[in-house]
């Protein structure tokens, strides 16, 4: 099991060494999920999220992709499109994630990618301000 800290880390990084040690059979949790950035200017990130769930309100409800409002699920449905879901390996990769919005105290060593850090973006936006913006009461 691998524990790996999201704080101050890039959405797009963090969330590809993640579905790889998936996709290599390891389980992993993901902790404090609210403090991953978006790197890009936070007005145009947000509009463009924002638009994504319009769409998936004019669509039909059935087949359009869902895309969620609270933070550790957004994270989680990220990670979801970087690995192959729609085969078998994929869907079992998938169902060894666990991501949590705060630090729930799990037992164990708890790494951080350094090559995922926010290397001094200026332009970013925290998931969670993300969420907050796109209407998230959590």
């Amino acid at each position: 099991m691998i524990i790996v800290d999201g704080s101050n880390t890039v959405l797009g990084r963090i969330a590809s060494k993640i579905a790889k040690k998936l996709i290599e059979g390891e389980e992993v949790h993901l902790i404090n999920a609210e403090k991953i950035v978006v790197s890009g200017i936070p007005g145009n990130t947000i509009a463009n999220y924002i638009q994504k769930r319009k769409l998936q309100q004019k669509a039909t409800p059935e087949y359009s992709p869902k895309w969620p409002k609270v933070p550790h699920l957004m994270v989680r449905r990220v990670i979801r499109g970087m690995l192959p879901f729609k085969k078998a390996k994929g869907r079992t990769a998938f169902k060894k994630l666990k991501v949590y919005a705060r630090n729930p105290n799990l037992k164990g060593d708890i790494i951080s990618f350094a090559d995922a850090k926010n290397k001094g973006f200026v332009y970013c936006v925290s998931i969670a301000e993300m969420c907050r913006r796109l209407g998230a009461k959590w």
